[in-house]
């Protein structure tokens, strides 16, 4: 609950006020039944219209106030309310961002959106009612009870029968709703998963004719938390009927004492209205106050999910020391072995390998061998498990990440752009970088064209770049690391959708930079002509060295690079047919 408390602490005002001004319009409200009282001993029965006037008035009076008091008690309690869920959402936003992509992957997207939505939204709705209530409906509950007894005191007895009863049946009520409503949140992330899914997938659900089967899928979990919810509402619906069953009841008993004592002359007619008013308001309030309660074990619940993310240490700037001096290579594996989190095998084995500075190094294996991986560890996306990772003979955990994320700048394998225009998505490499910055590395990337295409350097880019092809968008991406200028280029698989001349032109004007160069691909021409090739094959390495020498000494570089000529040599031959 700290996080909570320290988001509210900017609003101290609003979170004194709110519940002052709350308190005021329930003392008011307890005076009510009081001037009722005086009205119809005094100015009906007594036959006194003046009191019947004025305590009117002071009714109307009381009302306008009150009806003041409210609201202002409510601004402020909104105030304080949508302030510390804007605080805690930045909060979480903050978190979230400083993640590692471990993390990431252990969350998962869909928790993580439910928690920025459905979670802050029920802290707010908690914080809000808090304000309100929490005071109030005590108060009104003990006060009123209090007034009964300055009424008459045996008359009020009733109230001490139902108030235990009241209780209990809030109690239970809550103690089976509150366990529904956890499931409920836990059908409410699968729901948001499965929409996620669809959302984004959706050109391969067309593409497969697979709608109504994602229908069902999604008709399915949704009924699972329409169940869950009716369930739910089912046990929280039992409150007002049964709590108004046990208030019918005492009201028949209290007018049946009250009508006794009024023959006995020990009070009024108009005192006996007076205690059913305060009956009424007890009613009023304890379900208030259970809808209270119900809402703050809500709220607490969604702040405890939301403290697993804030109380989460995120990615460190730096993991180990390094007092070994600095090596002539810019890239080191030594011994690496990684195994994702729940992942069972290691998706890397024993990997051993060295990059010269402004060398080119291909990385080719088969779907799932690894390679992505063993990019990945470059700029520390994921951390070792055992071995050790340098750059400029440094261990990469010794490295601040944002130094050596500057260093290494990496094009991943789907290519990611933000809704604006080609500059301003270029400017992520370097924000400070000239227009003839832009430029040079538009020229590398062969994508040139594409600004032309758009216009200029001010082209509009749609979200996600859905208004440029594939290739289009992945020319971009590359060209937006180029701004950057970086020691190290990780090129992941990234030019997968490029023409094989436009590849090989990329490859030619990547080898003028002078920095080191790691091309990823699953296509042996693409890396053919670097300097040194590794091959990987379900996470172990198959064979290192040029293209000549593993052609002749590795089984598995042999295998992929002859089965991709022969492809290639029958589609000429299908093409000139």
């Amino acid at each position: 609950m700290h996080h909570l408390f320290s988001c509210l602490k900017a609003y101290k005002k609003e979170a004194v006020l709110a519940p002052l001004f709350k308190l005021l319009e329930a003392g008011m409200e307890l005076i009510v039944p009081l001037v009722v009282a005086v009205i119809v001993n005094k100015g009906i029965n007594g036959g006194d219209e003046s009191y019947i006037y004025y305590g009117c008035l002071l009714l109307v009076g009381f009302g306008v106030v009150g009806l003041v008091f409210s609201i202002t008690a409510q601004y402020f309690a909104a105030r304080a309310a949508v302030g510390t869920s804007a605080e805690l959402r930045s909060r979480l936003f903050c978190k979230l961002q400083s993640f590692s992509y471990a993390q990431i992957d252990k969350t998962g997207t869909p928790a993580m959106i439910t928690r920025m939505t459905s979670d802050v939204n029920q802290v707010q709705t908690g914080v809000n009612m808090t304000l309100r209530l929490l005071l109030r409906s005590p108060l009104i509950v003990f006060g009123a009870t209090a007034m009964a007894f300055v009424k008459d005191d045996r008359t009020a007895l009733v109230f001490v029968a139902v108030l235990p009863l009241l209780v209990a049946v809030v109690v239970a009520v809550m103690a089976a709703g509150i366990p529904l409503y956890k499931k409920v949140q836990g059908r409410l992330d699968r729901v948001y998963a499965s929409t996620r899914e669809n959302l984004t997938g959706v050109r391969v659900i067309r593409a497969f004719c697979k709608e109504g089967s994602e229908i069902a899928e999604f008709d399915s979990r949704n009924a699972e938390l329409c169940a869950k919810q009716q369930k739910s509402g089912f046990v929280s619906s039992l409150m007002n009927p049964l709590t108004y069953v046990l208030v019918s009841a005492a009201v028949i008993a209290l007018v049946y004492v009250g009508a006794l004592r009024v023959d006995g002359g020990a009070i009024e007619q108009g005192d006996v209205i007076a205690l059913y008013g305060y009956l009424s308001i007890i009613l009023v309030e304890l379900v208030k106050l259970a809808n209270l309660i119900f809402t703050i074990t809500k709220a607490v619940s969604c702040q405890r999910r939301l403290g697993e993310v804030l109380d989460a240490e995120g990615e460190p700037s730096v993991t180990d020391t390094d007092n070994a001096p600095a090596g002539d290579e810019a890239v080191r594996f030594d011994a690496v072995t990684f195994t994702y989190t729940g992942g069972g095998a290691p998706a890397l084995s024993g990997v051993t390998f060295s990059a010269s500075r402004g060398e080119t190094v291909g990385v080719l294996g088969g779907t799932g061998s690894g390679k992505s991986t063993l990019v990945q560890l470059i700029p520390r996306f994921y951390e070792a498990g055992e071995g050790e990772v340098r750059v400029n003979g440094v261990k990469v955990g010794a490295i601040p990440k944002e130094e050596l994320r500057e260093k290494a700048a990496i094009v991943p394998q789907r290519a990611v752009l933000f809704k604006g225009t080609i500059r301003s998505n270029l400017l992520w490499g370097a924000g400070d970088a000239s227009e003839e910055d832009l430029l040079s590395a538009l020229r590398v990337a062969q994508a040139e064209d594409v600004v032309a295409a758009k216009g200029g350097l001010d082209g509009e880019i749609a979200q996600e770049g859905k208004n440029l092809s594939g290739g289009q968008r992945q020319r971009l991406t590359i060209a937006r690391a180029l701004v950057r200028k970086p020691e190290i280029l990780i090129l992941d698989d990234s030019s997968s959708a490029l023409d094989y001349a436009t590849d090989a032109k990329l490859r030619a004007a990547l080898k003028t930079l002078g920095c080191t160069v790691f091309i990823v691909s699953q296509r042996a021409s693409s890396v053919r002509h670097a300097d040194k090739i590794i091959v990987l094959d379900d996470g172990r390495t198959a064979g290192i060295g040029t293209h000549e020498e593993l052609l002749s000494s590795c089984s598995v570089y042999q295998e992929i690079f002859n089965s991709q000529e022969r492809g290639e040599e029958k589609g000429g031959a299908v093409h000139e047919a």
